[in-house]
């Protein structure tokens, strides 16, 4: 997911960053990365914390990716007060950076998510990379909670990674199709 969402990031960098006469134009590459990073970490960050409500209404494509979305504005905080203290920028720059940036970047990512076209972009990756290999407390509610929502593709009796990659092959609605079911959207 590492590499997606860092050709989001340059996708979509031009306006929020490149073109953003607050941020010099030799800081444009660092900016893009460390905006990069700063949305990866603060993903997970909120996984560990047991976060995954908001984190899956983002990805069913229930809940609009503004600034009123916790999660993007979560994120948002997180990459402008990055910016700000490892590029100097000030914080109405860094947030505009940040505002132009992370919306148009989560949107990207979670219609690669729902596309189940997308080749090399799945479920297990998503949640692997979040997670950090663990499975973190999304997979283990898919688990628990996915046979009582009809989740368990494969008739085994259990929810797990296949049952998850199974529902995404089928184009029930892709990633978000998913998510929906296990939390009733």
């Amino acid at each position: 997911m590492f590499e997606q969402l860092t050709e989001l990031v340059k996708q979509y960098g031009g306006d929020a960053v490149v073109n953003n006469p607050a941020v010099p134009n030799e800081q444009n590459e660092a900016v893009m990365e460390e905006a990069n990073g700063s949305i990866l970490s603060g993903l997970k960050e909120m996984v560990a914390s047991g976060n995954v409500g908001d984190l899956a209404g983002m990805l069913s494509g229930k809940t609009p990716i503004d600034m009123n979305n916790p999660v993007v504005a979560e994120l948002a905080g997180k990459v402008t007060g990055n910016l700000g203290n490892k590029f100097g920028l000030s914080p109405d720059a860094a947030g505009s950076v940040a505002g132009g940036l992370i919306p148009q970047v989560l949107s990207g990512l979670v219609k690669k998510a729902q596309d189940p076209n997308q080749p090399g972009f799945n479920v297990q990756d998503i949640i692997a990379s979040i997670s950090n290999g663990q499975g973190g407390g999304l997979m283990d509610m898919v688990t628990k909670y996915g046979g009582q929502f009809g989740l368990d593709q494969d008739g085994d009796g259990q929810v797990g990674m296949s049952d998850a990659v199974a529902a995404v092959s089928k184009k029930s609605g892709g990633l978000g199709g998913l998510l929906g079911k296990l939390f009733g959207k």
